[in-house]
């Protein structure tokens, strides 16, 4: 089974780091990542990432 996250991090308060973090706890393992662009600027940082799960 594969699932895609979008990781966001515009500062350490305001990010969904602990979302990928707890996804791979629980044994998921990442397959790709792919750096994104941020809408609008604001110095966010997008990245597509797929996971995989047997």
């Amino acid at each position: 089974m594969q699932k895609a996250i979008i990781v966001n991090y515009l500062t350490d308060k305001r990010n969904n780091l602990s979302d990928l973090n707890q996804l791979l706890q629980e044994g998921w393992v990442v397959v790709s990542q792919s750096a994104m662009s941020g809408a609008g600027g604001g110095g966010a940082v997008y990245s597509l990432v797929i996971l995989e799960k047997n």
